[in-house]
């Protein structure tokens, strides 16, 4: 029997490894003949790197860069060597964690770290980029990460200017022509799972921005200057593209990679699905097993395990689903490919005990061990 396992994290308590290979002990416990296959799945957010560095035998880099209030932070990021690929998660650099509560705002943060990030992995020889914009802490449009990169901004007296949304509506020039030479040879996919233009009612600002510190005074400000900064684009570069879908995402950090790198927007397990060649793995499995944290409704919305088992159905294969707690409204997930789901939980315990380490391992071996004991007796 071949076992295809991609199962997501489940958040706080078991990466998608550790997941994996605790479903394989549960397996093996019945069936050690199994052809067992461990794929590493997440979404391009939180835990991307950490997955696919670990599933696909990268190599983790610690650099250190601006964080978004200015200060180093240690960032880091995957190198998968086969194909040159960097993944990064841009929070690592300019996340909305990294902010304390009393400096949030997103007039002053800055994406430059993100922009060093990059850079790094340019030194080490990557040519292409994952790169996830979950969590950010910004409203700047991606220019921080731009100037790191050497882009340069100037306001209406030839002077650059500095970090921050707040400089969004002081840029009247971009040039380019120092640039770092290498983006060129650059190709970036970047994990963008919303649809949001840059400005306007539905735009970075007015979205995203209170999430991040922003007063209303302060939304209309920014908002201000991605207006401003989508013309002066349009202007140098010829590029009109702030209602393109997604652009606002990250506080426009989606704008900044369009708009100037090679890049192409994507849905986030899209690109990771690709990336581990998923497809190739299950198209003749007998057999795939998938999951995450908590399976609710919002799984059957397009989360990573309905994005694995939409492949499994494409080949007719079979799809069971196990996570850390089900809700009534996880029926949904059959509508959309899972065959069947499981909760891992098997007697009472509080949160703390579940989101224990050892304790969810047990809790998944034991939960696949019964489900394979189940398929055994059907088989014979």
């Amino acid at each position: 029997m071949k076992i295809v396992i991609s199962i997501d994290s489940l958040k706080g308590s078991l990466t998608s490894i550790e997941a994996a290979n605790a479903i394989k002990t549960g397996i093996l416990n019945v069936d050690n003949n199994s052809d067992i296959k461990i794929m590493p799945l997440a979404d391009g957010g939180e835990g991307t790197v950490d997955a696919l560095v670990e599933g696909m035998n990268g190599e983790g880099e610690i650099v250190s860069v601006t964080g978004p209030v200015e200060e180093k932070v240690d960032a880091k990021y995957g190198i998968l060597k086969d194909t040159n690929t960097a993944i990064i998660e841009m929070a690592q650099a300019s996340g909305f964690a990294l902010v304390p509560p009393e400096l949030r705002n997103p007039l002053k943060t800055t994406t430059y770290g993100v922009g060093e990030i990059i850079k790094a992995a340019i030194e080490k020889g990557c040519r292409n980029f994952i790169v996830g914009i979950g969590g950010s802490a910004t409203n700047d449009a991606g220019v921080g990460m731009l100037q790191a990169l050497g882009y340069e901004f100037y306001d209406e007296n030839n002077e650059p200017v500095g970090f921050g949304g707040q400089v969004l509506n002081k840029i009247k020039t971009i040039k380019t022509h120092n640039k770092l030479k290498e983006l060129d040879e650059c190709t970036f996919k970047i994990a963008c799972d919303v649809t949001n233009p840059l400005y306007g009612e539905n735009g970075a600002a007015y979205v995203y921005g209170p999430q991040k510190g922003a007063t209303l005074d302060m939304v209309k400000e920014l908002d201000r200057g991605l207006r401003n900064f989508a013309q002066v684009v349009k202007k140098d570069l010829g590029k009109d593209i702030a209602e393109t879908e997604g652009v606002g995402a990250a506080g426009g950090l989606g704008f900044a990679f369009l708009g100037f790198l090679n890049s192409k927007l994507e849905s986030g397990i899209k690109i990771i699905l690709e990336e581990i060649k998923l497809e190739e793995a299950i198209k003749d499995a007998d057999l795939v097993i998938t999951g995450e944290g908590r399976l609710d409704n919002q799984t059957a919305m397009g989360k990573a395990p309905i994005g694995v088992a939409k492949l499994a159905k494409k080949h007719k294969v079979k799809v069971i689903a196990v996570a850390g707690c089900t809700t009534e409204d996880a029926v949904k997930c059959n509508e959309e490919g899972i065959d069947a789901y499981f909760s891992i939980i098997n007697s009472a315990m509080t949160i703390e005990e579940a989101v224990n380490k050892e304790t969810a391992i047990k809790n998944m071996t034991s939960t696949m061990t019964q489900i394979f004991r189940l398929i055994k007796t059907m088989k014979e």
